[in-house]
């Protein structure tokens, strides 16, 4: 086999192994809820998961970060510099763990504030936060280790830890549901016994893993500028897409909550698509960032080349599997009539998302990989202005006008990083000459 697909394979199959566990916990999470006989169950999970969201994709480059400077000390063979990043992305997620639970009420009014769900929406979406928010700590610092773990080239320890998290979520989900009749609380208690399930497996993985020890004022102290200033570029990256995703939502529960029931069933085939294009991603993230630390930009653009062929294979099995299942799938997440009828209206966005959505994901994964934040933020911000610009247009039917604003986000952004790559290679170029 090709040395490059077989490098790619080792990632990428553990690493959608990994990712396709995540949308199965908010299928099973909307499924239960969709047959709990009112929508305000399915709209408080999509309010409630957003709640968190908002707060775990800002912090993403715990993960991001971390994954990139470990994978280009890896290909740079650089082991000190391996473990100080994995013990500094660590401390911050403890502390900024905390800090989520010491300032829990405020931040469930803003919140609040932001969504302004319906009142049978907004009780129920608070009991959830107020449960899950005990679980900040074990799902930053799980994402610190699954990042540093990615960075090391091993795709297999985070693959552990995430199914294992998501069946011990799923199994206890449905056994407070459905067993104890916990509704909206038996979801919530699920996904937080399986968050600290999941911080103990990666403990126990981390401690089964070679490494060498560092003095304290040493991770603590190099690297940081670097650490904080790839972090900011993500962070406001970040700020970007929980924008659009967020007032994606928010505009859904302004029209009402049938079509917020409606675009969070649909929203599923998004997440399941954007998973395991994320797979392939972690693949380019983790064989990228090491070739961008050796300085091999041939390799790198092998790489990119090959994601990029794969990317668009895997996209269109998608469109096709939308196409033929589509209206089954949405009639297995919801038994409510009118909101099965709306979600098949919608369908036509949903068949196109794969095919438009695919190079801004691998892309993305390999700008992380390679510490090429800045382009990265300037791609998700032209995109997110497009979208909210597109959505001050005056039309009949808002939802449709909101999907489409969505999709040219998506496409923008794979757009815009094509543009940029020529410089990341031209960077690589420059990090082997320093080498030299």
């Amino acid at each position: 086999m090709d040395q490059d697909l077989h490098k790619i394979r080792a990632i990428a199959l553990p690493a959608i192994a990994t990712n396709v566990t995540v949308p199965l916990l908010g299928l099973v999470d909307t499924a239960i809820t969709g047959h709990l006989g009112a929508t305000a169950y399915i709209g408080a999970v999509a309010v409630g998961g957003m709640m968190f969201n908002m707060m775990y994709w800002l912090l993403g480059f715990l993960r991001m970060a971390t994954s990139g400077i470990t994978a280009q000390a890896h290909g740079a063979d650089d082991h000190i510099k391996t473990d100080e990043a994995r013990w500094q992305s660590m401390s911050y997620a403890l502390a900024l763990g905390t800090a989520i639970i010491v300032l829990q009420w405020p931040l469930l009014m803003l919140m609040r504030l932001f969504f302004a769900p319906s009142a049978d929406i907004d009780v129920l979406a608070a009991r959830y936060f107020q449960i899950l928010v005990w679980g900040a700590p074990a799902v930053l610092m799980t994402h610190s280790l699954s990042g540093w773990f990615l960075g090391m080239q091993d795709a297999r320890n985070p693959m552990v830890i995430a199914v294992t998290q998501n069946i011990v979520n799923i199994v206890a989900s449905l056994i407070l549901v459905l067993g104890f009749g916990l509704k909206i609380e038996g979801v919530a208690f699920g996904t937080l016994i399986a968050q600290w399930a999941g911080f103990a497996i990666a403990i126990w993985r981390y401690h089964t893993t070679q490494h060498r020890p560092t003095k304290l004022w040493n991770w603590l102290l190099r690297g940081g500028n670097r650490f904080f200033s790839i972090s900011r570029d993500i962070f406001l990256r970040t700020l970007c897409l929980v924008a659009v995703m967020s007032w994606f939502t928010r505009t859904g529960t302004a029209q009402g909550e049938t079509i917020l029931a409606t675009n969070t069933v649909l929203m599923e085939f998004f997440v399941i698509t954007s998973y395991i294009l994320d797979g392939l991603a972690n693949a380019g993230e983790a064989i990228g960032g090491s070739l961008f630390g050796a300085g091999d930009t041939r390799g790198l653009r092998r790489i990119l080349r090959k994601l990029i062929l794969i990317g668009a294979a895997v996209a269109t099995g998608f469109t096709i599997a939308f196409i033929i299942g589509g209206e089954a799938f949405i009639a297995l997440l919801t038994d409510i009539p009118e909101v099965r009828i709306t979600a098949a209206n919608y369908m036509i966005f949903i068949i196109f998302t794969p095919i438009i959505s695919f190079i801004a994901f691998l892309l993305d994964g390999v700008f992380i990989g390679c510490t090429q934040t800045r382009a990265m933020l300037l791609s998700v911000a032209i995109a997110s202005g497009l979208f909210f610009l597109m959505l001050q247009i005056s039309v009949e039917n808002a939802n449709k006008l909101l999907w489409t604003a969505f999709l040219s986000y998506l496409g923008v952004r794979g757009l815009i990083l094509c543009i940029a790559t020529p410089q990341l290679l031209h960077a690589a170029s420059r990090n082997k000459r320093g080498k030299l």
